[in-house]
């Protein structure tokens, strides 16, 4: 995306973003790590590439790097690369992103979502400029802009002690906020204009005539997709009515948000899909011991919680006023109802299989490996079902 593009993208007419377009301008040129919050969906990513294409590393790489994304394993050798022989299959030297970004711009989005242990070296990267490879001794020079984003409250996120307070403040050097769509409509009809001009090379199709009630409803919607939500209205528009003439009502069907499916509503669905499900016959054994997700490990006899397993009419009948069931029982723990419910069929199923796991696992519909996990997590033994 060349400067031009990147410039008619931000350059808007709302406020907030003119002071984003300011903010951006004013850093580009400098080396100083940048900082975007702002919901998912706003432009973050694009904040990013616009700071590279107004720099004079616009002719070095932009590389970006989701960091909730890759296995919390692979985080490491992905940044800083690795040397041959460092783990089991590394059968040559191989370059980091850091390492492919040289000369240009590191973009680490989501980095709230960054494991604790690689905060240290990320901090250790900003502060000396110099990092390692996995399994390697020689420095090699950072020589990239780092530039981060998160849709997270991250002063909360330090607080919660999930991201190191000096790492955050190390980032914070210059941070620019992208705002969500909701708070800039303004924008809305120059969106519209840019991303249907953008579609014309990308093979969506030809785009309808938006009459002015049209962007009125568009600028009257919800938006908490943000451009992203907006652009995907766009091209749905596009394949519904190409080349015709589109109102109101088309765009508040398109653009219409979906239910918000409430905690009744939703226990109600899954009692009724469950009603008629069943077992050959009932499990047997008195009770078992599970672990709950957050206790995996912990070898604490409180961590245990003993649940005698109920009998699967008593699992899958459905209250006949769920609201006034919930309203009765405040401490009802849908959760942990639903564990009930997983272990009952487990059970089940290796009786009916005569213990075997890969029979239990074919009458489940679930993969070998995926229902030993799950005898793993409630400490089910086939030998007692």
């Amino acid at each position: 995306m060349t400067k031009d593009e990147v410039h008619r993208y931000l350059d808007l007419p709302s406020q907030a973003m003119r002071e984003a377009l300011d903010l951006i301008s004013r850093v580009a040129p400098l080396s100083t790590t940048v900082y975007i919050s702002g919901p998912s969906g706003s432009g973050k990513e694009f904040a990013a590439r616009a700071v590279h294409a107004f720099s004079n590393r616009a002719s070095a790489p932009f590389v970006a790097v989701n960091c909730g994304a890759i296995p919390r394993d692979l985080l490491e050798s992905e940044l800083f690369g690795s040397e041959k022989g460092a783990y089991t299959g590394s059968v040559r030297t191989r370059a980091g992103l850091l390492e492919t970004a040289a000369g240009g711009t590191l973009f680490l989005d989501e980095l709230g979502d960054m494991p604790l242990d690689m905060q240290v070296k990320l901090l250790r990267v900003l502060e000396d400029r110099r990092y390692t490879r996995v399994g390697g001794s020689q420095e090699i020079k950072a020589a990239v802009r780092l530039v981060c984003a998160t849709d997270r409250d991250m002063m909360k996120v330090v607080e919660d002690g999930q991201f190191r307070e000096d790492l955050f403040y190390r980032i914070n050097v210059f941070p620019i906020a992208m705002k969500g769509l909701d708070e800039r409509r303004e924008d809305i009809p120059r969106l519209v204009e840019l991303i249907l001009r953008r579609f014309r090379g990308q093979g969506v199709g030809e785009a309808p005539k938006f009459q002015p009630a049209a962007i009125a409803a568009l600028q009257a919607a919800a938006w908490p997709g943000n451009v992203r939500q907006l652009r995907n209205v766009l091209e749905r528009c596009c394949v519904l009515y190409p080349g015709e003439s589109i109102g109101r009502s088309e765009i508040e069907r398109i653009a219409a948000p979906r239910k918000v499916i409430d905690r009744v509503e939703e226990t109600m669905a899954l009692f009724s899909s469950l009603q008629g499900l069943g077992f050959a016959r009932t499990p047997t054994a008195p009770s078992i011991s599970i672990v709950s997700d957050e206790d995996v490990g912990d070898p604490e006899p409180e961590a245990s919680l003993e649940v005698a397993p109920p009998t699967a009419p008593d699992l899958l009948t459905c209250p006949a006023d769920v609201p006034g069931f919930l309203r009765a029982t405040p401490d009802f723990n849908f959760r942990e109802h639903m564990m009930r419910i997983e272990m009952a069929f487990i059970k089940g199923a290796l009786v009916e299989m005569s213990g075997s796991v890969s029979g239990a696992a074919r009458v489940l519909g679930l993969q070998r490996t995926t229902l030993i996990e799950k005898m793993r997590k409630y400490s089910i033994d086939r030998e007692e079902a």
